[in-house]
């Protein structure tokens, strides 16, 4: 699916990073940052301009060509690692940063991934994540078709046990990122960083 997604000319959530992310950005650890489900790069190519040592995964080679092509485009050097987050293995105590913008799997492997992240970050090390809530399903403004696949803080609270949160939000906002997310969103937003 996303293979066919990304096989296309323009890109499907266009080259600007997230919002929330740039929001963030002067906060987060500069080092090595993980960015999963990244897709055609826009965020990866982002914490590359500013100073990250920035691996980029992605179930879609197609989508991460795009985003080395993006990070050609910025001058810039991401590393791209074409895996499925169901098995992918997140070393542990490794990641001075880890990103996860809108990495929307099924329950079970993003219980199992959200663990994996929490031993993958060093101590100091942060996660930044923004994803759609079950409130989003309907809308048709962007996200996963079935709310199970969706995330709310609650669930994030005990996913991420042994985080400590400095941003923990559900909120509403206009989220404009290429063809497939435009319009209001119901979004949860979190930063937290290992002891």
């Amino acid at each position: 699916m996303w293979d066919e997604r990304y096989n296309m000319p323009e890109y499907a959530y266009g080259k600007e990073p997230n919002e929330f992310l740039t929001s963030q950005v002067e906060i987060i650890p500069r080092g090595r940052t993980l960015c999963l489900a990244e897709g055609e790069g826009r965020n990866a190519v982002f914490l590359a301009e500013h100073g990250h040592e920035v691996t980029a995964v992605d179930a879609s080679a197609i989508g991460l060509t795009k985003a080395e092509r993006l990070a050609q485009e910025h001058g810039v050097t991401i590393t791209t690692l074409v895996k499925d987050l169901a098995d992918f293995d997140i070393e542990v105590d490794s990641w001075d940063a880890i990103i996860s913008i809108f990495a929307h799997v099924p329950p079970d492997i993003r219980r199992a991934l959200h663990r994996k992240i929490v031993t993958g970050l060093k101590s100091g090390g942060m996660l930044v994540l923004e994803a759609y809530t079950p409130d989003q399903i309907g809308r048709g403004t962007g996200g996963p078709p079935v709310s199970e696949m969706t995330m709310s803080l609650d669930a994030l609270e005990v996913e991420f046990e042994g985080l400590n949160f400095s941003h923990a939000v559900e909120c509403e906002r206009d989220v404009v990122e290429g063809r497939f997310h435009t319009g209001r969103g119901a979004v949860v937003q979190l930063v937290a960083v290992k002891p």
